[in-house]
């Protein structure tokens, strides 16, 4: 995504902003996370059949109050997130293994437990039954860990995460800590969702796509862009001229992801602003796109506070039209690509990595 002019924006018209009636508030928000019940299953579009194994974003750390329990479901799971009074936030798998209760509907939190709103039974993060408040003895299995499956959790950078793995490994990496959602110059997060119809390698590839910027996006010329791949990162950078009131601006962005489901923008020229993405699957056709803005409380609150606004309207609006192609896509695999494409193959390459099926030969990530 690019930051174009509001103007530029308005002349340059989409074949996508069809499907974009003008929104705005309310409207907008429902439109963006609303469900789509009438798409093609997954084998229908080619859709891979295996999540990504990393880290993922299921809530916003100021989402989830100390002694709350939220029903959240990704990986195609229904799953139990609670904050301990510790403070500590905790994930395991919601369905209780003594009778099967969803503990994340009608459970409650007793200390750093999830207490079972079926008999009450009282698990622990790791997934062991700790508490019988009828009982004088905790069945043997029961006080293993991983009697209820657990997910390793980390909270960073404002986001409560979960280590996904297809065979239940232990992290491989941990999540990056970006100092910069620590800056205390800079505002409170900006917060957007949505929900889109794909799966989450798809929209991966929609960074490195760059022929579709004109063409979906309106933009004037296709940004030149550097790619790099190293390990679980890949960094894009591109530099770009931008139409303002001003005339042109020299840009920059600068994207950085840890893995598929963690990453970092900087967008500089015309004002500073930074955003924190987050992907999650929640089905093999769905996932849950987070995007979390800040910028200089200076800027926000001068002069420049009507073009800080701008910026953060257009890449929102950039990634509905984005939602307006993906929810409708089939997957081809692999895809036929032409010379002004991105490097379309060296992404795959990079995201395969995370996939532990395709790898049982290979070192992990590192």
């Amino acid at each position: 995504m690019t930051p174009e002019s509001k103007d530029n924006a308005s002349a340059q018209r989409t074949a996508t902003d069809a499907y974009l009636p003008e929104m705005s508030g309310e409207e907008l928000i429902a439109w963006r996370m609303a469900e789509m019940t009438d798409r093609p299953d997954p084998d229908a579009r080619n859709m891979q059949d295996e999540f990504a194994m990393g880290w993922y974003c299921v809530a916003y750390s100021d989402e989830l109050a100390v002694g709350e329990v939220k029903p959240i479901r990704y990986f195609g799971q229904d799953l139990a997130l609670w904050r301990g009074e510790d403070g500590e936030a905790r994930v395991i798998d919601a369905y209780c293994a003594h009778y099967g209760a969803n503990m994340a509907v009608g459970g409650k939190v007793h200390g750093n437990l999830l207490e079972c709103p079926f008999h009450a039974w009282r698990w622990d993060e790791t997934g062991a039954c700790k508490e019988i408040p009828y009982s004088r003895a905790v069945p043997p299995k029961a006080k293993k860990a991983d009697c209820v499956p657990a997910w390793p959790t980390a909270e960073v950078n404002g986001m409560v995460m979960v280590w996904y793995h297809s065979e239940r490994a232990e992290p491989q990496w941990q999540p990056v800590r970006f100092e910069d959602a620590y800056n205390d110059d800079w505002t409170e997060f900006r917060k957007y969702e949505w929900h889109v119809y794909s799966a989450l390698e798809n929209i991966a590839d929609n960074a490195v796509d760059v022929s579709h910027f004109k063409y979906v996006h309106g933009a004037m010329t296709v940004p030149e862009y550097e790619f790099e791949f190293d390990g679980i990162a890949r960094k894009i950078t591109s530099h770009l001229t931008m139409q303002t009131p001003r005339g042109e601006v020299a840009g920059k962005i600068e994207s950085v992801n840890y893995g598929p489901g963690q990453g970092f923008v900087r967008f500089s020229g015309i004002t500073d602003t930074i955003m924190f993405s987050a992907t999650c699957p929640v089905e093999r056709d769905k996932t849950h796109n987070r995007m979390a803005f800040s910028q200089p409380k200076a800027n926000v609150d001068g002069p420049m506070a009507g073009l800080t606004r701008a910026i953060i309207k257009n890449i929102t609006r950039q990634f509905d039209q984005d939602k307006v192609i993906l929810d409708r896509h089939i997957r081809v695999e692999p895809p036929m690509v032409c010379e002004g494409d991105g490097p379309f193959g060296r992404n795959r390459i990079y995201y395969s990595q995370f996939y532990p099926s395709r790898n049982k030969d290979r070192p992990a990530a590192a």
